[in-house]
């Protein structure tokens, strides 16, 4: 059986320049498109669209920041609003997606307390770290439509529910803890704390949660507990004798330090009978504060003069006892309090055998002389503490 095969009448060639022809049309109307949607730019020109409320809006401008943009194309922005880049970044590209957000009204309702901010926020969170507001993990803030439109007018309002606060001991490491939850049962489920076979709960599981209590959970026998504890910061005081008794100027204030102290603690039926340290580390140097402290004392310079002399004589420090002086009687020799006598104001009953030991048998409490030998000597023997006068090494 013979094949018939019939040519087609149309050359291949042809029906592929169609095609080629077909292509280059479509392309060229797509880039005619393409060209009708973007503008072209001249150059240092730029393409902003600007996203405000829903709304789109083009801007074509020279200007290299969105603030001299938004002047040119007026639009307002309020200080309260937030834009995205910042109105005062350096515009570099050719083409910008710009957001506007607005700011609006916010009442914060946090307990007793209310206030009202305008901010360009959205989440709850935002608009309480713009309003300075600390909220704990915690707490729950939440927004809602303003239901009060006379006082509070269009916006929304932002309650604050607070957590509870509470001391909560877990093996000797107190923490201030917080927490929703009404009972020490269901804040323990909460916090995924177990208690244990040999533990002992201070408080019972249906206990209600309240502000400040104390929740504590101890292991019975040894164990360790590392605390972080202050350290009190040293002191330098500077005299400066153009200044009164009393002045006192701080130039570098101190800084506490930190050092870790770990414990060891014997617990048993859930009360603490011993504890011991046996470890301490210094986390944090405490800094040393500088003060400068009045010097200058007034008073008789005959017995200022006698006194400054029996100091010097024995290698005591004359500043130091002037002021016990002038605390103690004023300079007065015969200042009588009703009880103790004289200069330092010695106790009556024990002059006679003090003034006899330093070589003033039989002198007067009263005597300028004898009271200055006695008081320098016993102070250059260590007895700085009979006078509570004493302000300390100068």
């Amino acid at each position: 059986m013979k094949s018939i095969t019939k040519k087609s009448s149309t050359p291949v060639g042809i029906v592929v320049a169609v095609l080629l022809l077909a292509i280059v049309v479509l392309g060229s109307i797509v880039s005619s498109y393409a060209q009708a949607a973007s503008p072209s730019l001249s150059a240092g020109q730029r393409l902003i669209t600007v996203h405000d409320r829903g709304r789109d809006r083009g801007i074509l401008t020279h200007a290299t920041t969105l603030r001299a943009a938004f002047e040119e194309a007026d639009i307002t922005i309020d200080p309260n609003d937030t834009v995205e880049p910042g109105l005062d970044d350096e515009l570099v590209a050719t083409n910008y997606d710009v957001n506007i957000y607005r700011a609006r009204p916010v009442t914060i309702i946090d307990g007793a307390v209310r206030e009202k901010v305008m901010s360009p926020y959205q989440t709850a969170k935002q608009i309480a770290k713009q309003a300075n507001i600390t909220l704990h993990d915690e707490d729950t803030a939440t927004l809602s439509a303003s239901t009060d439109m006379v006082s509070q007018g269009a916006g929304v309002q932002l309650h604050v529910t607070r957590a509870t606060s509470f001391k909560l001991v877990l093996y000797g490491n107190e923490t201030t803890a917080y927490t929703q939850q009404k009972t020490v049962g269901d804040m323990l489920n909460e916090k995924g704390i177990v208690v244990g076979v040999g533990d002992t709960l201070s408080q019972p599981l249906t206990a209600e949660i309240h502000e400040g209590m104390k929740v504590e959970l101890w292991r019975n026998g040894k164990q360790t507990v590392t605390k972080k504890e202050k350290i009190a910061f040293p002191i330098e005081q500077i005299q400066d004798a153009d200044r009164e008794v009393g002045y006192k100027k701080i130039t570098t204030p101190g800084v506490k330090g930190v050092k870790s102290v770990t414990y060891e603690i014997i617990m048993k039926n859930g009360k603490e009978v011993s504890r011991k340290k046996i470890q301490s580390v210094v986390l944090e140097k405490a800094q040393k504060q500088v003060e400068i402290v009045g010097a200058k004392v007034e008073g008789p310079e005959e017995i200022m003069s006698k006194i400054r002399s029996a100091a010097a004589a024995k290698g005591i420090d004359a500043q130091r006892v002037l002021l016990i002086a002038r605390c103690e009687s004023g300079f007065n020799p015969r200042s009588d309090s009703g009880f103790y006598k004289g200069l330092f104001q010695h106790d009556p009953n024990y002059w006679p055998s003090r003034a006899a030991r330093y070589g003033f048998a039989g002198a007067s409490y009263f005597d300028v002389d004898a009271q200055i030998g006695v008081s320098t000597s016993m102070m250059a023997g260590g007895g700085w503490s009979h006078w509570g006068c004493d302000p300390g090494p100068q």
